[in-house]
C-alpha cells in the first residue's frame, strides 16, 4: 500500500469514526507486505503528526478547498491534511511531497481526486504566507488544539496554558522502567551503551531511564525477558508513593494493561498478596501477559471497582492503586487522537465515573490503610474537586501529604503538568482511612 494512503485510512479512522490512534495504526501496518516493513515508521510519523497537528492542518486547508468533500471521501480530506503536514512539518522535499500525495488517491481508489489534491497542495505553497498568517490568527490553529479543550486550559492554567498546549505537541521521550528484580538501574544503563543505545537516568524515579532516541522494543536488551518495560517517569512514581509493605494485602483497581501492577510487584515483591482488577476479560489478558513477561504474577479477577459486592471476598486491604479512567489531557502528547476524541461532555461523565469508584473502593480499605488516586489529567474535575468532594463525604478519611518533589501542590494532592521534569501530565492524591 502506498504509505501515504495508509496515513490516510488512519487518520480518517480517528477523525471519522473515533477510532484510537494505535489501534488503527496497527491494523493499517499489519496490511503491508513484508516488502514494505521499511515504510511502517514513515505511516506511523504521518499518521501521528497530521492527527497531532490536526486543528492546524484543517485551518490550512480551509483556505484552498472550495467546498467540503463529502462524507464519503473524507479519506481524500484526511490525505489532503497528511499532505499538509509533511509540507508544514516534516524535512520532505516539497515536490515529492505533493507528487507522492497526489499519486497516493490512486491506492485509495479515488484518482479524480489527483487534480483537487495538487491544486490545493501547490496553492499552499505558493500562498504560504498568506497560511501562516491564518495559523498566528488563531489560537486554536497555532496550537493545534480544539477551541473547547484550550479554553479549559486557559481557564484552569492563565499562567501556564500556553507552556501546557506546546508541550502537548512535542514528541515524547522513550521512557523505560528498569526491572530491579533482574538487575540495577547502572546496570542496564550499561548494558544500553553496549548496545549503542544513548541513555540517561531519570532524576525523580529510581528506575526510570530516558532514551535519547526513541527506538523499537525488540531493540532493548532483555525486553523480552522482562528486564525492562516502557512507561513514563510520571507513572513511575506510583509504585513508591503507594508505599506498600512486606506482608500487606494491595489491590490495583483499574489495572489494565498492567505497568503499575508489574511495577508494584518489582517494588515490593514481598506483597502477601496483589489483586489485579478489571473490567474486561480482553483487559485481563493484557494485564497477564505483561506480567508473564516479567516473569511474575497476580491475582487477577474481572470486575467492576464502582461495585465490589460480586467479586470482593470480604477481606480489607492495607493499600488500594485507584488508577481511575479520566480524559487522559495530561497524556496528549504520547496519544494526538484525544484531542479529537475527547469532548466537552465527557467530562461530568468521568467525573461520576470517578466519583462511583471512590466511594465503591473506600469500604474495601482496611482502618489505616491507604489510598492513592491518580490520574493522567490535568482538569481540576477530575483532580483536586474529585478529592475535596470525596473527603467532604467521607469524614473518615484524611488527606497524606506526598513525598513528590515536581509538580504543583493542590487544594488536595499534587499536580505534575506535561513537560515537567520531562513528564507525561499526572495527578497524585493520596488518603489515609483513620
Amino acid at each position: 500500500m502506498n504509505p501515504r494512503a495508509a496515513a490516510a485510512k488512519v487518520v480518517e479512522a480517528v477523525f471519522v469514526r473515533s477510532r484510537y490512534l494505535d489501534t488503527a495504526l496497527d491494523e493499517i501496518l499489519a496490511t503491508l507486505p513484508p516488502a514494505q516493513a521499511r515504510d511502517a515508521a514513515l505511516v506511523q510519523e504521518m499518521s501521528y503528526g497530521a492527527l497531532r497537528w490536526f486543528d492546524q492542518l484543517t485551518a490550512v486547508a480551509a483556505l484552498f478547498l472550495d467546498k467540503p468533500l463529502k462524507t464519503k471521501d473524507q479519506d481524500v480530506y484526511a490525505l489532503l491534511l497528511v499532505g499538509l503536514y509533511q509540507l508544514i512539518h516534516m524535512r520532505v522535499a516539497r515536490h515529492a511531497a505533493v507528487k507522492e500525495t497526489v499519486e497516493a488517491a490512486a491506492a485509495l481508489k479515488k484518482p479524480w481526486a489527483k487534480n483537487l489534491l495538487n491544486a490545493c497542495l501547490r496553492a499552499s505553497l505558493r500562498e504560504e504566507a498568506r497560511a501562516q498568517a491564518a495559523i498566528a490568527a488563531s489560537p486554536q490553529a497555532a496550537f493545534s488544539h480544539p477551541a473547547w479543550l484550550l479554553e479549559e486550559i486557559k481557564r484552569h492554567w492563565p499562567e501556564s496554558w500556553a507552556t501546557i498546549l506546546v508541550a502537548n505537541n512535542e514528541r515524547p521521550p522513550l521512557v523505560l522502567r528498569v526491572n530491579r528484580l533482574h538487575q540495577s538501574r547502572d546496570q542496564y544503563l550499561a548494558r544500553l551503551t553496549q548496545a549503542g543505545i544513548a541513555a540517561t537516568a531519570h532524576p525523580l524515579s529510581e528506575t526510570a531511564v530516558v532514551l535519547d532516541t526513541p527506538v523499537a522494543v525488540s531493540e532493548l536488551p532483555g525486553f523480552a525477558a522482562g528486564d525492562v518495560s516502557v512507561q513514563d517517569a510520571a507513572a513511575q512514581l506510583a509504585a513508591t508513593l503507594l508505599d506498600a509493605q512486606p506482608g500487606e494485602r494491595v489491590l490495583d483497581a483499574c489495572a489494565a494493561p498492567g505497568g503499575k501492577t508489574g511495577h508494584l510487584l518489582e517494588h515490593m515483591p514481598e506483597l502477601v498478596e496483589l489483586v489485579a482488577l478489571d473490567r474486561e476479560l480482553k483487559r485481563i489478558k493484557l494485564i497477564k501477559e505483561n506480567l508473564a513477561r516479567l516473569g511474575l504474577s497476580a491475582n487477577t479477577i474481572i470486575g467492576d471497582a464502582a461495585n465490589p459486592a460480586p467479586w470482593w471476598d470480604g477481606r480489607p486491604f492495607e493499600r488500594i492503586l485507584a488508577d481511575v479512567p479520566c480524559s487522559a489531557t495530561g497524556v496528549i502528547r504520547r496519544h494526538p487522537d484525544i484531542k479529537l476524541r475527547r469532548q466537552p461532555e465527557d467530562l461530568a461523565r468521568l467525573a461520576t465515573t470517578q466519583e462511583s469508584i471512590l466511594d465503591g473502593l473506600w469500604p474495601l480499605l482496611k482502618p489505616g490503610g491507604k489510598l492513592l488516586y491518580i490520574t493522567c489529567s490535568i482538569l481540576p474535575v477530575e483532580n483536586e474537586n474529585q478529592m475535596t468532594a470525596f473527603l467532604r463525604r467521607h469524614p473518615d478519611a484524611t488527606e497524606e501529604t506526598l513525598l513528590l518533589n515536581v509538580g504543583q501542590a493542590r487544594a488536595v494532592g499534587r499536580q505534575i503538568l506535561p513537560g515537567d521534569s520531562g513528564m507525561d501530565g499526572f495527578y497524585y492524591a493520596k488518603l489515609r482511612k483513620n
